[in-house]
């Protein structure tokens, strides 16, 4: 059977490639299941004339009409959105059911910012001087280069571009080499919805041999990035050099803490939920437990029996419920880091591999993996796994709590589970971190509540919501004297 290829949408239009990228199923990686063009460095300097150019067009078009394409765009993503999740199970592996919910939040996004799009864009202030109207007004800010990771393929895409053009920006999407179909998706939809020329593209292609020329272009205006601290951290420093405005959104080792109070049963649900959902790859994934020492026997076993339940396999098979990661590589770096914590004293409990099932050979799986007798000085409880695999520790009380939680360069989310109204209250405000769940996952924010973490998690600028138009837009002031008045 041939291999698919899939045309990029490139300086206003589709194109296919001289030469090919493949792209993988990672439950099956013995031959490639599609391919995307690879745009060279001489395509990439189009793409930016192009986004000039429908930059110009864009933030000159009403907000009324700009919000017309984000909506038809999201009705035409529910209208395909059987074919697209099945893409993104494909190329990522994670399950039908969180592919379909994916594509759904993506229309979600969407649809919210066509929402947001018509609402004010500045306000009035009293002014000092007499017969003098002042106030100011918030505008795109250009070219946007929007970097994005292949966790969530389609998502994250949508997170950031549907903020961008709804505030009359032009965007370059860089999505991830491993999962670049499922952004050529939300491209296609937008395409299709009347976005104009230029305004959007994607570009695909090897990373290393296009990485001058996409950051490199005086005409970038902003960079939002989604990924690891390794490349956030020199992105940041890269663009603060040139005064472009810059937002991460990186890395995290999340805490949930459980009470002795709290209902065991339904922590043990959301805490797995929670950590091998996406096969753990999840930037708000809980990735350390920590259990009252009273009830830490009792809900470590409860954790064991519900991770063993999980049935690992392909994300295409509907009775999957942890699916392979997305390539041989990650897979490798996850088993290196359960080796290295159990010959660091770390105990497994449960996993700590891959599946014997000889129908997985060919896949990247990794089985959810328990670690116990996790000290503080161990990698896996500083260090971002990225992967099926979680710590647990007893804490005594409280405060031992909280100070296990903030333990970590990180700061991206946290949850605690507890019947008691003030301990609630008293951990959001003391946990560290940018999002606090209580009583729920740590992951699963809907797209109005804003999202981003402290620390070494990301940088001030927060996504979704209102707050996202903040990175968006710049805001101008203005007084205008009015002259004196007709008597």
């Amino acid at each position: 059977m041939p291999v698919q290829q899939s045309e990029t949408l490139a300086g206003g239009r589709w194109v296919g490639g001289g030469t090919w990228v493949d792209v993988f199923d990672p439950a099956d990686v013995r031959a490639p299941i599609a391919q995307v063009p690879a745009l060279t460095a001489l395509d990439v300097a189009a793409v930016y004339d192009a986004a000039e150019r429908g930059f110009a067009v864009w933030r000159r078009t009403s907000p009324f009409e700009r919000a017309a394409v984000l909506f038809r765009a999201a009705a035409l993503l529910r209208e395909r959105s059987d074919a697209v999740a099945a893409e993104v199970s494909a190329e990522n592996g994670k399950t039908l059911a969180e592919a379909a919910g994916e594509t759904l939040k993506a229309a979600d996004f969407l649809e919210y910012y066509a929402g947001v799009a018509r609402e004010g864009y500045g306000t009035l202030l009293h002014d000092v001087r007499p017969n003098t109207r002042a106030g100011y007004q918030h505008e795109p800010l250009g070219v946007v280069l929007a970097i994005t990771p292949w966790n969530d393929p389609l998502l994250t895409p949508a997170r950031k571009l549907a903020p961008a053009l709804a505030a009359g920006n032009s965007a370059v999407l860089k999505p991830a080499t491993e999962t670049p179909r499922s952004a050529l998706h939300l491209a296609r939809a937008l395409d299709d919805a009347g976005l104009p020329a230029g305004v959007l593209s994607v570009v695909t292609g090897r990373t290393v041999e296009l990485s001058e020329a996409l950051l490199g272009d005086p005409r970038i205006a902003a960079v939002t990035f989604t990924g690891g601290n390794a490349v956030g951290d020199r992105l940041r420093v890269r663009f603060a050099e040139r005064n472009i405005r810059f937002q991460g959104e990186l890395g995290g080792k999340n805490a949930s803490v459980v009470f002795a109070d709290a209902d065991l049963e339904a922590a043990a649900d959301a805490v797995v939920a929670a950590s091998f959902g996406g096969a753990g790859q999840r930037c708000t994934a809980t990735s350390r437990v920590l259990v009252e020492r009273p009830v830490a026997e009792r809900f470590t076993a409860l954790l064991k029996e519900r991770a063993e339940a999980l049935p690992v396999g392909p994300g295409g098979d509907p009775a999957t419920r942890v699916g392979p990661l997305v390539s041989p590589a990650h897979r490798d770096g996850v088993l290196a880091d359960i080796a290295l914590a159990v010959e660091q004293g770390a105990r497994v409990q449960t996993g700590g591999g891959a599946p014997a099932d000889p129908a997985l050979a060919h896949g990247c799986y990794v089985s959810p993996t328990i670690l116990l007798d996790v000290t503080a000085e161990m990698d896996v409880w500083r260090t971002e796994v990225f992967g099926p695999v979680i710590v647990v520790r007893p804490v005594d009380g409280f405060d031992h709590a909280i100070a296990e939680v903030n333990d970590s360069a990180f700061g991206l989310a946290a949850g605690v589970f507890t019947r008691d109204l003030a301990t609630a209250h008293r951990f959001v405000d003391e946990a560290e971190c940018g999002q606090i769940a209580v009583n729920t996952t740590t992951t699963g924010w809907d797209v109005h509540h804003p999202f981003g973490g402290f620390r070494d998690s990301g940088s001030p600028f927060k996504e979704q919501g209102a707050e996202a138009l903040r990175f968006y837009t710049r805001v101008k002031a203005f007084a205008i004297n009015l002259g004196a008045p007709r008597g």
